[in-house]
């Protein structure tokens, strides 16, 4: 059987130790993120290491279990990485909710670092 192609090891590395962390002590993920990176949470943008981090680490739970459903990498013309994740997640006592969520990968003094992230909770208003 062939392995799979660079892009998607790199990828699906990526959003296995993300995940982790996220789910087990958000404040490690301050090494994925530089001053030049941007995050779009459920449509606010925020740009730079700190500011992100300042959003991750402020999110109104205790605990959080995400459970990855599907992901799909592509390789960009410049050598970078693009991940979209969707899967679901339970935060506290909260129902479980679905969610999407995008990566922008690029390897950066032989370290992949995250230069452009969005997430969206799978919520829809159908009575609207």
């Amino acid at each position: 059987m062939a392995s799979k192609p660079v892009w998607e090891q790199i990828g699906a590395g990526f959003v296995q130790h993300y995940f982790q962390q996220f789910d087990s002590d958000r404040t490690k993920l301050a090494d994925l993120y530089t001053d030049a990176s941007c995050l779009t949470w459920e449509g606010i943008g925020y740009q730079g290491n700190k500011a992100i981090m300042e959003k991750i680490t402020s999110l109104p739970f205790q605990s959080i279990q995400h459970s990855i459903t599907a992901q799909d990498h592509q390789p960009t013309p410049d050598s970078c990485v693009m991940s979209m994740v969707m899967g679901q997640l339970k935060a506290d006592a909260d129902q479980v909710m679905g969610f999407q969520q995008t990566f922008l990968l690029k390897n950066v003094d032989n370290k992949w670092i995250c230069t452009n992230e969005m997430f969206r909770l799978a919520l829809h208003n159908f009575g609207a």
